[in-house]
C-alpha cells in the first residue's frame, strides 16, 4: 500500500466562486503512480467546500442561485455575532455541501463520469487564498 499526498492552491473570490479542480487531482494521480485506490480531496478550512457537478457556466450559475436560496447570505447569524465577520452562512454552506470527497481511482485514473468535474466552492464574503489537500491511497 502506498500513500502520497500533495495540495492544490487556489486564488478565490469568495461568495460561491466556483473553480474546476479536476485536472490537478488527476495530477496527483498521475504524480502518486498509484494505478488502484482511493483519492480523497479535502478543504482546508471551513468556508468552502468540494463536490463533484457539471462545470458549465449555467449549471454554476444554477448551483450559486440554490445555495443562496438555501443559506441565504443576507441572514443574521449567531455566528455574526461571535466574531463579527459577517460570514456565517459561508460556514452553514461548508457544513451542508461537505468539505471532502473521496473518488475511486482504477488504471491510474480518477473514476469520474463524461460530465462530472470535481469542483472547489469558497463560499467565504471575502477573496482567499485556499488550500485543498489531496491524499492518494493505493498500490502501484
Amino acid at each position: 500500500m502506498k500513500v502520497f499526498s500533495t495540495d492544490i492552491s487556489l486564488s478565490t473570490k469568495g461568495f460561491c466562486d466556483v473553480h474546476d479542480i479536476t485536472a490537478n487531482a488527476q495530477a496527483a494521480v498521475k504524480k502518486s503512480a498509484i494505478r488502484e485506490g482511493l483519492a480523497t480531496v479535502c478543504v482546508i478550512g471551513s468556508t468552502a467546500a468540494v463536490t463533484t457537478m457539471e462545470f458549465e457556466p449555467n449549471p454554476v450559475k444554477d448551483l450559486q442561485a440554490a445555495v443562496e436560496r438555501l443559506v441565504s447570505s443576507k441572514e443574521r447569524y449567531h455566528y455574526n455575532q461571535t466574531w463579527g465577520d459577517d460570514n456565517g452562512f459561508s460556514h452553514i454552506r461548508s457544513s451542508l455541501v461537505g468539505t471532502s470527497l473521496t473518488v475511486p481511482v482504477r488504471e491510474g485514473k480518477l473514476v469520474l463520469g463524461t460530465w462530472q468535474q470535481i469542483v472547489f466552492v469558497d463560499f467565504d464574503n471575502r477573496p482567499r487564498q485556499r488550500q485543498v489537500a489531496v491524499q492518494i491511497l493505493g498500490n502501484a
